[in-house]
């Protein structure tokens, strides 16, 4: 499975998980997470993912987007990751994801987007 297709299954990730939902009660968010050259725009509304879209999408606006290299992502995703692959921040330190536009809803809700985007770990393909 690419990382977009891990990815893709961040809804039922979520839903799976009823702490991080509660974390997030208070966020409404609109945001965008590029694997590799694959763009996904996710809705969040408090603390749910309200919708998830793949692909380019003419005039959507966020406010923020990650973006990360499929390599990074995979790294990322693994069920114990190596030392500078563990955190959103650490992969953007190596160069490997970089993190744009209004940060102020990223840092407002940090650890439930770190702990979203590393939602795919649970996947058994993630070793």
């Amino acid at each position: 499975m690419n990382p977009a297709d891990r990815f893709a299954r961040l809804p039922e990730l979520l839903a799976a998980d009823a702490d991080l939902c509660r974390r997030g009660r208070w966020l409404d968010a609109d945001c965008r997470v590029d694997i590799g050259a694959e763009p996904f725009y996710l809705t969040l509304r408090q603390g749910a993912l309200a919708d998830l879209a793949r692909g380019p999408r003419l005039l959507r606006s966020v406010a923020f987007s990650v973006s990360g290299t499929e390599d990074a992502w995979q790294r990322h995703w693994r069920k114990v990751p190596e030392p500078g692959w563990h955190d959103l921040f650490s992969l953007t330190k190596r160069g490997a994801a970089s993190i744009q536009g209004d940060l102020r809803p990223l840092l407002q809700n940090l650890q439930y987007f770190k702990d979203l985007l590393a939602l795919p770990r649970r996947l058994p393909e993630a070793d």
